[in-house]
């Protein structure tokens, strides 16, 4: 099982409800404290050092500003690291401590899936995001009737599989052809092939706007955009100029009943205010509570909160 929890700082309070538009809660730091195929060992110097299932890893992370705790040894014998990263992600490269198979078994609450290593730094999951996978199954398990959940930039399909095992039927779209293909294998290793979901290769905006058309609706969108991206066709996806438009278009997606709309986004110099803000204009008329703020992961042992990214999320019942 996680260990997620919400926490509320001492600044946060409900705004005043406002007639046509979703109560207001601000800022809330979602946490994640690990599992056991995950842990963050250490941070500091612009670093972390993670633990994902069998392998110690060290990544750059600019959010870390303090010093580590651990000492240099414990970086030093990592079994991978991310080197020589520059304003590219693409730019940087591993360095391995000793051969390492292109992939390893990894689980999270029961679902197997294969973590790897990328040239872009990344290993197939985002532990922080596990506080929203719970979150979205319990809304789901608890809905009362069948969910159809669209899942966009959904990567390896983590939250996919947690989305389908709750109940759902998932439609997950991502522009990247090894992503889906990743989501495929996860979905085999997971053991869970009869789970109902669509794995589509597809522009996210492209695909919303044809769904719009059609009169296709959901009772959940989960939305993780990139800062930048290209869809299979050369589209260009810049978070501040698409981002409004394709929330505004999920909105109208979003059944008569729905469960939930949860948004994160990464590497973007903004303010969590700005999602939480341009999601509750979204989401006009509808009743619920629109809440936003950071996803944090927690050192293990409960050390110090490393902030990964800003997240605002909805739903009917707070």
């Amino acid at each position: 099982m996680t260990a997620s929890t919400a926490k509320r700082s001492e600044l946060d309070s409900d705004a005043p409800v406002r007639a046509g538009r979703p109560a207001m809660r601000a800022p809330v730091m979602l946490e994640t404290a690990g599992w056991e195929d995950y842990a963050l060992l250490d941070s500091g110097h612009g670093r972390k050092l993670e633990r994902f299932g069998r392998y110690r890893v060290v990544r750059p992370e600019e959010q870390a500003l303090w010093t580590p705790r651990m000492a240099a040894s414990a970086w030093e014998s990592a079994d991978a690291t991310f080197v020589g990263i520059g304003d590219d992600e693409a730019d940087g490269r591993w360095r391995m401590a000793k051969p390492i198979g292109e992939t390893w078994p990894m689980r999270y609450d029961g679902i197997g899936f294969l973590g790897r290593f990328t040239s872009f730094r990344h290993v197939g999951v985002f532990p922080e995001q596990a506080t929203h996978w719970a979150w979205l199954a319990a809304r789901i398990a608890g809905a009362g009737k069948p969910a159809k959940v669209l899942n966009l930039f959904g990567y390896t399909g983590l939250a996919s599989l947690v989305a389908a095992r709750a109940g759902a039927e998932v439609v997950h779209i991502d522009a990247s052809k090894k992503a889906i293909g990743w989501a495929r294998e996860n979905q085999a290793v997971a053991g869970l092939p009869d789970l109902p979901i669509r794995w589509i290769c597809e522009d996210a905006v492209k695909f919303v706007a044809r769904e719009e058309r059609r009169g296709n609706r959901y009772d959940g969108i989960i939305l993780d955009p990139p800062k930048f991206g290209r869809g299979p066709k050369g589209e260009v996806w810049d978070i501040f100029a698409a981002l409004p438009d394709l929330l505004r278009a999920c909105a109208r997606l979003l059944t008569d009943d729905p469960a939930f709309l949860i948004l994160t986004a990464y590497s973007i110099r903004s303010s969590f205010l700005s999602m939480h803000e341009l999601t509750a204009e979204c989401l006009e008329g509808r009743d619920g509570v629109v809440e936003s703020g950071e996803l944090v992961i927690r050192e293990e042992g409960g050390g110090r909160g490393l902030s990964t990214s800003l997240f605002s999320r909805w739903s009917p019942d707070g």
